[in-house]
């Protein structure tokens, strides 16, 4: 009789607790799973869901006040629960790799990368002082990262988020371990800089037989990459299977919301295709029209470049139209210079050249009384809530403080209106006494965009609200702000990097690269037909295109 192959990685029954003051509070609740040899398993879950308190559990790098509560987890038929620190620290990195989801926190700040990726070797002895360095740079040129002898010189903080992530690659396989467990190894990057990354892990893995536990909480990518998925909530898995069949035949409740919810699945959008005002003539840069609220024509942006006689042009002549009720996006990779023409239009940046009319009026020079007056009609919603909220205050006084800012009403008038749009942005008043501290994300940046409501603004400028978001919590604010636009006609400028979220919510796309607007028009032909190559990447990038057989 043949007998069934073992499990490079077999988990059973395994809890996990941290100590809290009111006592032990379990992350990870009696989890089942089986890993092969050479297989790709996607673990997916919102934030909460023990993702990462499992990822770290079997390996024995729990933080402090966690603990293995109950269970088994065993690695090529050793019970790694069973192992003495010294003898699971010498598999950390040898057998077992890891790639952590933030380079910034991972990486040694005062120590050049290759010297980082070249330790690994020495630890573990699979290189000499000698021969240590070049075999480093070997590892990060097969990681992906480019001029590979140059980089190995740098430090952390003289690379970008990309490059940095594929330093963790290039340590996670220098010993060529037999796993790989990725936490979210791409969730904060560009998706071109994300299908790149994926890449490299799925060829090295498949070159070289290594099984990948890909923590992740986009199905998107999980549906390009896996070839089974682990769903977890609340700590415990609702359901497992090979990742084409709970894509398209989901089991759990839980597993069919996020499958819904999920930008990079989605297959239409959640606006009608016209704005409330009705669509306008593509006319960017060459007048106002009956339905134009904002013309920006040849906006260019210079920085002052450090160490160098010339100056960095972020801006280069983009001219962009938004209509009365409509939402235009301007998508692009980081660097391209979104946050910049959005600074611009908000008047928050001079602009270098061009010009800026709003309802009519030139807006590009206002000073004083004019331009204050415009901030009244202008607002802005960021992409972190939690630092753009002032942890001091309370939610009632962070969304009535642009009235107080304008003498608005009195205190009691002030804290009705607040009530007003809490309500009106879906949030209970009694969160009204609370502070950013005690919301979530999702909730904190509904407060945010209360704050930006409360005057009544024509138009929101939007910079990348739900990219740090969950799925569910994305899929609740892009339909909040739909619904939003159509009950008060506001006007959105949305900047993302991700066309996914943009399907669903954008009426016209703008596509930056390197600062030159490169295509633009109806969202729905973006995605269908783009014309440019570099927009062709950017929709080619887009998670959940490819799943898995």
């Amino acid at each position: 009789m043949t007998r069934e192959p073992q499990p490079l990685l077999a988990v059973q029954g395994l809890s996990v607790c941290y100590r809290t003051p009111s006592g032990p509070l379990r992350a990870v609740r009696d989890v089942d799973l089986q890993l092969a040899a050479g297989e790709t398993l996607a673990v997916v879950g919102e934030s909460g869901s023990g993702k990462s308190t499992l990822a770290a559990a079997l390996i024995g790098l729990l933080p402090v006040g966690g603990y293995r509560e109950a269970g088994s987890v065993r690695f090529d038929g050793t019970d790694l629960t069973a192992l003495p620190e010294r003898q699971l620290r010498a598999l950390r990195g040898a057998a077992i790799g890891f790639v952590p989801q933030d380079p910034s926190a991972s990486l040694n700040p005062v120590r050049r990368v290759g010297r980082q990726v070249a330790d690994v070797l020495l630890i573990h002895g699979r290189a000499d002082r000698r021969s240590a360095g070049a075999r480093a740079v070997e590892l990060l040129d097969q990681a992906g990262v480019p001029d590979p002898a140059l980089r190995a010189g740098q430090y952390p903080h003289e690379l970008s988020g990309g490059l940095c992530q594929r330093v963790l690659i290039a340590i996670a396989l220098a010993a060529r371990p037999a796993l790989i467990i990725a936490d979210e190894p791409t969730s904060a990057l560009d998706v071109t800089v994300q299908r790149r990354i994926l890449d490299h892990l799925e060829t090295l893995a498949r070159d070289s037989g290594t099984a990948l536990l890909l923590i992740t909480h986009d199905l998107g990518v999980a549906a390009d990459r896996a070839h089974r998925v682990v769903v977890m909530s609340a700590g415990a898995v609702v359901e497992t299977g090979p990742v084409r069949r709970v894509l398209r035949a989901p089991v759990h409740p839980y597993s069919r919301r996020l499958i819904e919810s999920a930008p990079s699945l989605a297959t239409r959008s959640l606006v009608s295709g016209s704005p409330v005002a009705g669509p306008q003539p593509e006319r960017e840069g060459e007048g106002e029209g009956r339905g134009a609220l904002l013309v920006a024509d040849r906006l260019v942006r210079d920085y002052p470049a450090p160490g160098r006689s010339r100056h960095l042009r972020a801006v280069d002549g983009v001219s962009v139209r938004i209509d009365r009720g409509e939402t235009l996006a301007l998508v692009g990779e980081s660097g391209s210079g979104k946050t910049s023409v959005a600074r611009m239009v908000g008047r928050l940046l001079e602009p270098t050249e061009g010009r800026i009319r709003f309802d009519g009026v030139d807006i590009t020079t206002a000073r004083g009384t004019a331009l204050r007056a415009l901030r009244r009609r202008i607002q802005f919603v960021q992409q972190n809530p939690y630092t753009s909220l002032d942890p001091r205050h309370t939610v009632e006084q962070i969304v009535a403080e642009p009235l107080r800012a304008f003498r608005l009403g009195d205190r009691r008038e002030r804290a009705a209106r607040a009530g007003e749009l809490l309500a009106q942005v879906a949030l209970p008043a009694a969160l009204l006494r609370r502070r950013p501290a005690e919301l979530s994300g999702g909730q904190r940046q509904r407060v945010a965009l209360a704050r930006a409501l409360i005057l009544r603004p024509d138009l929101v400028i939007c910079d990348e609200p739900v990219s740090a978001l969950d799925v569910s919590v994305q899929d609740q604010i892009l339909r909040l702000l739909v619904s939003l636009q159509r009950e008060l006609g506001v006007s959105y400028l949305f900047i993302s990097h991700d066309l996914a979220v943009v399907r669903q919510i954008a009426h016209r796309t703008g596509v930056l690269r390197a600062g030159r607007l490169v295509e633009t028009g109806a969202t729905e032909d973006i995605l269908t037909s783009p014309t440019d190559p570099y927009t062709k990447e950017l929709v080619d990038a887009i998670p959940g295109s490819r799943p898995r057989d």
